[in-house]
């Protein structure tokens, strides 16, 4: 069944209709589409403009069907042209004339402004409780390693150390940030665009606040022409999917290269790696390498939609119909990202003997060697310099800055005494770091307490209402 055709006197092409329908990809809320038809009767009977009878009908018949494809006991067919007509056709043949009233009121145009919106917001929140979980194995991390130490890096060169609570609590503030964007966004986007009609509005008396209260909206939209025609909730979200891929990719790729037999910094465990077909001592890193392969996917999805609206005049465009496929196809591959990297730090093993020698076999106390003879009263250039110099000499003989005697020490820049050792010591490197955001354990610890009590949070409280 169409939606439409009184002022048409041939039949569509069928090229044409092939091209045009959209129920292959939007079947896929059929759920959302329902719950809003539902919400528009309940509506349109408490305004009078349907009958209460005419309503029950209409409810119980979406109801059945809702209930009938998500059991599988009845199938799409593929000759309907979207959701929104195939749900339509089917109640009309279950309950009759009654079902022929559930679209008074209201176009295609909001119907699936709608459904698009409950489903981004549905998608939200489903991505933020993914980011909670992964938060809370970076915290347990964090928690578990204040003192596992392993060299910082610039440049990826080693520069100074650091702990693995320290490291992994830089990726728990850019998946908080991801899980602040969402929170932005869904309070934004949650208006509801039924009952803007096609553009303009309808003539019926028509309650927009109280079908907004029945989806769990905040409001109506403002303005009708607006209501069809935004997109921008989806292209925000696209814009946080793709920084979360961002934050994952970079996270990937120091999984993959500490993962390599050159570090060793990890063992990732048997179920999340895969092996070689020729080379049996493989082990290798697939799901990181994937999900930063799968960055670009999702990046492609904003620019395609981007691209989409760039050039529509207001209102409806059937350009639009643009916005769901790469959109569901992007929701989807974040999702599984997020749920096997969480999976994949829940389980992995760190080497912590081999990342403190990292660190110790890489000069990265060689700045806390320059701070000792500041201390001293060694201007910080010349301390700067006379390090740099030790830095060569140990080179030069395969040492660390540790393993040198206090007499060769002492004949490079006779400042140094015996405590240097201490000073220099990667315990004392990292500990007396205590500022804000610093290493030290003390200032870790501070920080792992105000982020346990930040994921007891739950920001949907005061936006969530159904």
């Amino acid at each position: 069944m169409k939606l439409w055709g009184g002022r048409f006197t041939k039949e569509t092409n069928q090229l044409v209709n092939n091209f045009n329908a959209s129920l292959p990809f939007d079947r896929r809320f059929y759920k959302q589409d329902i719950e809003g038809s539902i919400a528009h009767v309940t509506m349109l009977a408490k305004q009078g403009i349907l009958s209460n009878e005419d309503k029950e009908a209409i409810i119980a018949g979406l109801t059945s069907i809702r209930n009938d494809i998500y059991s599988g006991a009845l199938q799409f067919d593929d000759e309907a042209e979207d959701i929104h007509s195939f749900v339509e056709a089917e109640l009309i043949s279950r309950i009759g004339d009654a079902g022929k009233r559930l679209h008074t009121g209201r176009s295609r145009n909001d119907q699936v402004a709608l459904d698009m919106r409950l489903y981004t917001r549905d998608e939200l929140t489903q991505t933020d409780e993914l980011l909670k979980s992964l938060l809370k194995v970076i915290l347990r991390i964090m928690k578990e390693n204040t003192e596992t130490y392993m060299p910082g890096f610039t440049h990826l060169q080693k520069a100074q150390p650091i702990t693995v609570a320290h490291h992994f609590g830089a990726y728990f503030e850019m998946f908080s940030r991801d899980r602040g964007r969402i929170a932005d966004i869904y309070k934004r986007m949650n208006y509801c665009p039924l009952g803007a009609g096609a553009l303009a509005g309808t003539t019926y008396p028509l309650d927009r606040e109280y079908t907004a209260s029945l989806l769990g909206f905040t409001g109506a939209t403002a303005n009708s022409i607006d209501s069809v025609s935004d997109r921008d909730y989806l292209i925000e979200f696209l814009s946080a999917m793709s920084t979360i891929m961002m934050h994952l990719s970079r996270f990937s790729e120091e999984i993959i290269i500490w993962n390599s037999n050159e570090y060793r910094f990890i063992e990732l465990d048997d179920a999340y790696s895969t092996g070689s077909s020729i080379m049996p001592q493989k082990k290798n890193p697939d799901i990181a390498e994937l999900v930063r392969g799968k960055t670009g996917r999702v990046y492609g999805a904003l620019m395609s939609l981007l691209t989409t609206m760039k050039g529509l005049p207001l209102a409806y465009n059937k350009d639009m119909q643009e916005d769901k496929e790469l959109s569901f196809d992007a929701m989807d591959t974040v999702k599984g990202c997020i749920a096997l990297f969480t999976g994949m730090l829940a389980t992995m093993k760190f080497n912590k003997g081999k990342m403190r020698l990292s660190a110790n076999n890489g000069f990265t106390n060689a700045t806390d060697a320059a701070d000792y003879l500041v201390k001293h009263g060694v201007p910080f250039r010349d301390a700067h310099g006379i390090i740099g110099k030790i830095v060569l000499y140990c080179i030069e003989r395969g040492i660390a800055i540790d393993d040198m005697s206090l007499d060769e020490l002492k004949a490079i820049c006779p400042v140094f005494e015996e405590d240097i050792y201490e000073e220099i010591s990667m315990e004392t490197c990292v500990n007396n770091r205590l500022t804000i955001g610093a290493p030290g354990k003390a200032a870790m610890e501070k920080v792992i307490k105000a982020e346990k009590a930040y994921l007891a949070e739950d920001w949907k409280k005061e936006t969530l209402t159904r």
